[in-house]
């Protein structure tokens, strides 16, 4: 039989036990007090991983004494929910672990459901995507959802230490030296993932030679080769890539160069260039628009440079394109002003678009009166001549209010205000 990895044999065992997540099982705090009371109720647990879903439901099990059952909703059939089912029948209340809960199907779904209701199946849903979000509202009403978050480095050197001192689940019988900068390294380099970590310690272990003393010492440089480059806490699909992705933009919305070139770094890390590709060029019309135009023309050049470069020197001119935008003027007077416009439309402020604009190419149009007082601008001084272009509903209606935060928009301000001057009441 295959042994189970150090971080599955060092789940606690009962609440007293967890390292970390002390806003939810610390004493007195609520899942503790639901525990203590012996009032559970079904729960969604959501995170990124590897940072203690599963120990918590693990440990809330211990410390009940109930069964306690782990399925995979994606892979686990309904016959395996049937056979939970029936066994919380027979013993009164079952704790089912259900990984990947947003992925739960309609039939696996609504057969859960009577069953939550009744409370014989207490459902922990463990989840990385945001559960108000990727979960369905019939389950979300039904449980209680409560954020995980990333295990501080003390919080896994002290889960480490544990795991080199139990001879019993961990890596007590082994006679193990870890250097402390190694320890920091697996501690720091797995951001917040604590079964990386441990996983790491243990190939790092089982995997070198004892010394003439029989020691087995773990360097730095033996952790980094266990460890290997950390996979951020970051998957395409997941809530993590959408707050990186967030952040990356209000980074260059508000100017912060270095801000913006770690959240992208983040991005390029995970091998994401059509996110971060996609992004740019969304920032260039959103956030910095008509404050410097050109910008929008380099960035496009940068990404398509990257698209044919590929990573690791795709960097180059992505950076180039990061760093232009943050430090051009800014201005969100475009997007402001189309929002505006469709604000408008959607509230069912349309109107009937003026004749004198109307198609006249087709038989008839004369005498419906079509296109007939139109004037036609280039045959004007400046190319341009006062008529009307909004419906009447519409008259007085102003979408674009410049931002003066460029030279670009203060000389296209100019002009859109001699427009609206010289246009009659």
């Amino acid at each position: 039989m295959a042994i189970q990895p150090l971080a599955y044999r060092m789940r606690p065992k009962s609440l007293d036990d967890i390292v970390g997540q002390t806003h939810l099982v610390g004493k007195d705090k609520i899942i503790y007090r639901m525990v203590k009371a012996k009032q559970l109720s079904s729960m969604i647990l959501y995170g990124p991983p590897g940072i203690g879903k599963t120990s918590i439901a693990s440990a809330i099990a211990g410390s009940t004494k109930y069964a306690f059952r782990m399925l995979n909703a994606v892979t686990n059939n309904k016959k395996d929910l049937e056979i939970v089912a029936a066994e919380a029948k027979m013993s009164g209340t079952v704790i089912l672990l259900l990984d990947e809960v947003h992925r739960l199907d309609k039939p696996k779904q609504d057969f859960l459901l009577p069953h939550l209701e009744s409370g014989q199946i207490i459902l922990i849903g463990a989840t990385t995507s945001n559960p108000y979000i990727a979960i369905n509202p019939a389950i979300r009403s039904r449980t209680q959802i409560f954020e995980l978050k990333p295990l501080s480095v003390a919080d896994i050197e002290l889960t480490m230490e544990r795991a080199l001192a139990d001879s019993e689940r961990g890596l007590g019988t082994y006679d193990v030296v870890l250097d402390s900068d190694a320890k920091t390294h697996l501690a720091t380099a797995s951001n917040g993932d604590v079964r990386s970590a441990l996983n790491a310690l243990e190939l790092a272990v089982i995997s070198s030679e004892p010394d003439d003393e029989g020691k087995i010492q773990v360097t730095l440089e033996v952790a980094e080769e266990c460890l290997q480059r950390k996979s951020l806490a970051h998957d395409k699909d997941g809530d993590a890539h959408y707050d990186v992705l967030s952040a990356f933009q209000k980074s260059v919305r508000g100017s912060d160069v270095n801000a913006a070139l770690h959240y992208m770094g983040r991005l390029i890390e995970a091998g994401d260039l059509v996110s971060i590709s996609r992004r740019l060029l969304v920032m260039a019309y959103e956030d910095v628009g008509l404050a410097n135009p050109q910008a929008a023309t380099h960035t496009l050049s940068a990404i398509q440079t990257a698209e044919k470069i590929g990573f690791p020197e795709a960097r180059i001119p992505l950076a180039n394109a990061v760093i232009e935008l943050c430090l051009s003027p800014k201005s969100n007077s475009a997007i402001s002003a189309i929002d505006a416009a469709l604000a408008d439309i959607r509230a069912g402020k349309s109107g009937e678009v003026p004749d004198h604009l109307r198609d006249g190419h087709y038989s008839g149009a004369k005498e419906l009166g079509r296109a007939l007082d139109y004037k036609y601008p280039h045959s004007y001084e400046n190319a341009w001549v006062d008529q009307q272009y909004l419906p009447d509903r519409l008259l007085k209606a102003k979408y674009y209010e410049p931002k003066l935060t460029s030279k670009y928009e203060q000389t296209i301000a100019g002009v859109y205000e001699k427009i609206n001057n010289n246009k009659s009441e």
